[in-house]
């Protein structure tokens, strides 16, 4: 019984860490659960640059690297309009330091080996994102630089003094990327090799650009929102949680008696895992997530269920307890991983191409099902067969729900 003991500790302890630990508070609500920041940012003409859709374009990438800097999960970064960029922030609460973070300018620098810079974002023109012939022929992407007449004094200067050395390129002190001099440039056309795909360089050009861009973005409506729900929307949708939850219990115990009370106990660890899995990972809990979570407990119980009709399948045939949950176990064991690996290529998809709260539904989803699994496969599993090996396990409709040996 060593493993049934050690399963009610793992059990005891996952209670006393979902349920009186502050776990629910180290998880990230999104902005539908706890609201946050509603931000309205409008770009302004300068004197030497008119705004353009690029420069808009440009300046969505800095916010969204800002935010992320600022660890904030599952932000709406979106576009309004020609000028206007809409931020949603879960769970800030404070305007000022937001916009200042959001707002600024991005710093672009070059910089040699011992951190002196060389040469600022203000004097590039452009970056563009290319392919190059090379002297075998081949066709490599690059990325094309364009400075002023100041830079490219500059620049012809830096070269020649760090000829065959690296001048590292930063983005808000982020290193973006530390190519070799390998000529002095005079030109003030500088290019950056060593990109895998012409998308790759495209992604360092966006971000270039964004550095070189003198483009002012005015706060219109700085605003704190309540969540998008409200308290009652999310209260209910817990209870509907609780309910589900609680009558799927009461059929389990119905249908497989013990095996169903076993089934129902790993079904509560398998909750305050997830929750405890999602506070260690610093994951976001939005509403399509806690729907996510939901789905996953049917895919658990359903996990149970084709392992508990293959149980009593065995013990209708004939056989011992210990031999109908060692064999229906491995029948069902196939069928589970199909199932759950198709779910889980279709979370990893959903999470590939949707952004906010769809990614929430996709990670809680996945998190889920092989949580699931584990609680399903490993938890119930070790438990009825140590329970059969003990004799605590007999034949009969108060054991497996069945009639018994035909």
């Amino acid at each position: 019984m060593r493993l049934t003991a050690l399963i009610v500790v793992v059990v005891a302890v996952g209670v006393y860490f979902g349920l009186y630990a502050p776990v629910w508070d180290d998880i990230n609500q999104g902005l539908d659960l706890v609201g946050g920041i509603h931000i309205v940012l409008e770009a302004q003409d300068t004197e030497t640059t008119p705004v353009t859709d690029e420069g808009v374009a440009a300046a969505v990438e800095v916010i969204r690297r800002r935010v992320d800097a600022m660890g904030v999960l599952e932000p709406v970064i979106v576009r309004e309009g020609q000028r206007r960029i809409v931020v949603n922030l879960p769970d800030v609460h404070d305007p000022e330091e937001a916009l200042e973070i959001i707002g600024r300018t991005a710093q672009l620098e070059f910089r040699d080996e011992e951190d002196n810079v060389l040469l600022t974002g203000r004097h590039l023109q452009r970056a563009q994102a290319m392919f190059q012939t090379t002297e075998a022929g081949a066709q490599e992407p690059i990325v094309s630089l364009q400075f002023d007449a100041e830079g490219t004094e500059i620049l012809a200067e830096a070269t020649e003094a760090h000829l065959g050395q690296r001048i590292v390129i930063y983005l808000d002190d982020e290193v973006v990327q530390a190519p070799y001099v390998r000529a002095v440039i005079t030109d003030g056309s500088p290019i950056i090799e060593g990109y895998d795909s012409l998308e790759e360089a495209q992604e360092i050009s966006v971000i270039l650009n964004s550095g070189a861009l003198p483009v002012e973005l005015e706060p219109l409506r700085p605003q704190f929102v309540s969540a998008l729900l409200g308290e009652a929307s999310v209260q209910q949708s817990w209870q509907a949680a609780v309910i589900a939850v609680v009558a799927v219990a009461a059929l389990m115990i119905a249908f497989y008696r013990v095996p169903g009370i076993w089934a129902v106990g790993s079904l509560g660890l398998y909750i305050v895992l997830v929750l405890l899995v999602m506070a260690g990972l610093n994951a976001t809990l939005t509403l399509p997530g806690i729907a996510g979570i939901i789905l996953s407990i049917g895919m658990a119980v359903d996990a149970n269920v084709i392992i508990f009709e293959r149980i009593k399948e065995e013990v209708q045939a004939g056989s011992t307890p210990r031999a109908a949950i060692d064999s229906g176990f491995a029948n069902a064991f196939r069928t589970i991983v199909d199932k759950n690996v198709t779910t889980l290529i279709a979370g990893g998809v959903l999470y590939w191409l949707a952004t906010g709260p769809i990614r929430g539904f996709a990670v809680t989803l996945s998190l889920g099902i092989l949580v699931s699994m584990f609680t399903a496969v490993v938890v119930t599993r070790l438990a009825l067969i140590e329970m059969a090996g003990a004799g605590l396990i007999k034949e009969g409709p108060a054991f497996f729900g069945t009639r018994g040996v035909q």
